[in-house]
């Protein structure tokens, strides 16, 4: 769910934010399915959550959570960190936010013959909702988090996780700050590394 940061660390090649922006609907070797530079951009969503799954600051972040949310605190956990990076989008980027989410929407309606289903589906909520901006603010987390628990049946309960992000908000924000750096270099690294394999 952090869209904002796949979209972000995919550079600024529009095929390949498309697809790591739609990877998580996309199984196993059917990415062979799609454009060469979107396949890229699932490749390298691949690496980022692989990457952030492992890490010792984002899972420091997380068990904050388990213990109320369970396997749902790393879902959680994107998209505090989302929040961060939308909140504090001016040190990460001299476009205005608001400016880089309308190209990537544009962006999607251009190449729309290349989505999924799945995001062919999702792509009017999110736009009339300008979900990417809402993320800077708590509210908008909130909502966002309020939907998805109504997707789960209120079973996740992500909902109520609002409290534990002001709870420990600078905790989760200085970690935020650190993993960012740390994560903005590694893709950088593997998109050029998948780039070359591509080439080859």
């Amino acid at each position: 769910m952090n869209f904002l940061a796949h979209i972000y660390l995919s550079g600024d090649h529009d095929l390949i934010k498309i697809g790591n922006f739609m990877a998580d609907g996309i199984r196993g070797n059917d990415y062979r399915n799609f454009n060469p530079d979107i396949q890229k951009g699932i490749l390298l969503h691949r690496a980022i959550d692989t990457f952030t799954d492992a890490h010792p600051i984002f899972r420091k972040s997380k068990h904050r959570l388990h213990e109320a949310y369970g396997h749902y605190s790393g879902v959680i956990m994107d998209v505090f960190y989302d929040h961060f990076l939308a909140k504090n989008w001016d040190r990460y980027s001299e476009i205005p936010l608001e400016t880089y989410v309308s190209a990537f929407y544009s962006s999607l309606k251009e190449h729309y013959d290349l989505l999924t289903d799945k995001t062919k589906g999702l792509m009017p909520y999110m736009i009339e909702r300008n979900w990417l901006v809402s993320y800077a603010s708590i509210d908008g987390i909130a909502t966002i988090l309020f939907q998805m628990d109504q997707r789960t049946k209120n079973r996740s309960r992500m909902q109520y996780s609002v409290r534990e992000l002001q709870e420990y908000y600078v905790n989760f924000e200085i970690e935020f700050t650190l993993f960012f750096e740390e994560i903005k270099q590694f893709a950088t690294d593997k998109l050029a590394e998948i780039t070359h394999d591509f080439s080859n």
